[in-house]
């Protein structure tokens, strides 16, 4: 910063405009500022309204003195809006960040002060630290591109509608063990409900029968609509030439590490994430440790969970098929000599440390072909 401008009867110095954006459902608070020192301005405008952003980004250069060429530095935090706002943002020539909300140190008071007004002024301090060199003052999320973010879509609605297909089938077997029955939800349940006795040899009340044929024909929908996706998707992995696919069918030929599994790892990770090592692996599967040091004081204290929570669950899910499919593979071998004898929350703990080796091996077979040390790959 080696220009001067001068502003409410004081000077202060800098060349581009800093802007931190508080986004919530209705109103969008803006702040605005030049530097340290400056008071910030402050304004409110209706959410969404890229117009009014415009014309209060303009009105802030004109305010502290600045050329409407002048460059503009923004942030928000990572929320319900995404990252649409990140890419209006970049068109418009601002440079943006997308701040992860975890990673924005607070005060330790058991109670502080928290409103608007304050959370946009420490962004704005922030936003000039970290544009200033100070790099680890918060994490910033990296922007998919709008191919790489349609992407996981399908995947995670196939994950939404298995949730709502199980929501209704306990619901359905909650209804029917309260009179006395129990039954398995298929395709045929219409007919076995009409055949079905209660705990005294009497026919499901009508009521009851309607509510559950209700709750029959929704479980029925979101059936066939998984069907429907699960076949596109098995389309595509079969003639698909995009690279992304072509990692999900890499991964197929591991024994143990079926579609679902492979498709999420791409999707979620390994398609569109520039992984430098196996620390980063860790990292973004949320499964790096967090040890506690302090003094005579040492422990650790788990894993972080700070990433991908569906890539997380998957990774931890596929380690126990690992151990069963890959049997002598080293990574097998290796949980069976330190955890194998253990008890069941030893064997817990292991499982996790299994899966975290086994994403970074997965990562080194996607990236080099190297497949992992005594893994078997599936029959062509």
């Amino acid at each position: 910063m080696d220009t001067t401008a001068t502003c409410t009867g004081h000077s202060t110095t800098g060349r581009r405009l800093y802007l931190a954006l508080e986004l919530s459902n209705s109103k969008w608070k803006l702040g605005f500022t030049v530097g340290m020192g400056q008071d910030p301005r402050q304004r409110t405008i209706e959410a969404g309204d890229t117009r009014a952003l415009r014309q209060e980004i303009a009105q802030a250069k004109q305010r502290f003195f600045l050329g409407p060429d002048s460059p503009v530095v923004s942030c928000y935090e990572a929320g319900r809006d995404g990252f649409w706002l990140h890419r209006y943002l970049t068109q418009e020539g601002i440079e943006n960040q997308v701040v992860d909300s975890s990673s924005i140190e607070v005060n330790r008071r058991a109670r502080r002060a928290k409103t608007d007004r304050i959370d946009l002024g420490k962004l704005l301090a922030m936003l000039i630290r970290y544009h200033e060199g100070e790099r680890s003052v918060w994490r910033t999320v990296r922007v998919p591109t709008v191919a790489q973010e349609d992407r996981r879509q399908l995947h995670r609605e196939l994950t939404t509608l298995k949730q709502a297909r199980t929501q209704h089938s306990n619901r359905i077997q909650g209804l029917l063990v309260s009179q006395g029955v129990r039954l398995r939800v298929t395709p045929e349940f219409s007919q076995q409900l009409a055949e079905a006795r209660t705990w005294d040899g009497s026919p499901v009340a009508p009521g009851l029968q309607d509510r559950l044929l209700r709750e029959f024909e929704q479980w029925s929908f979101i059936q066939a609509q998984i069907r429907a996706l699960e076949a596109q998707r098995r389309e595509l992995i079969r003639t698909s030439d995009d690279p992304d696919i072509v990692m999900v069918r890499q991964l197929l030929k591991l024994r143990g590490i079926g579609v679902n599994s492979a498709w999420v790892f791409v999707m979620e990770v390994f398609g569109w994430r520039e992984i430098k090592n196996r620390r980063q692996v860790g990292a973004l599967f949320g499964l790096a440790p967090t040890p506690y040091a302090s003094g005579s004081s040492a422990r650790e204290q788990g894993i972080s969970k700070a990433g991908n929570p569906l890539a997380r669950t998957m990774a931890i899910e596929i380690a126990w098929g690992w151990l069963r499919y890959q049997p002598d593979s080293e990574l097998t071998l290796w949980y069976q000599e330190r955890y194998g004898h253990g008890n069941k929350r030893q064997r817990r703990v292991g499982i996790v440390a299994l899966a975290r080796k086994l994403v970074v091996a997965l990562w080194r077979y996607l990236t080099t072909g190297l497949v992992p040390t005594g893994a078997i790959l599936k029959a062509a």
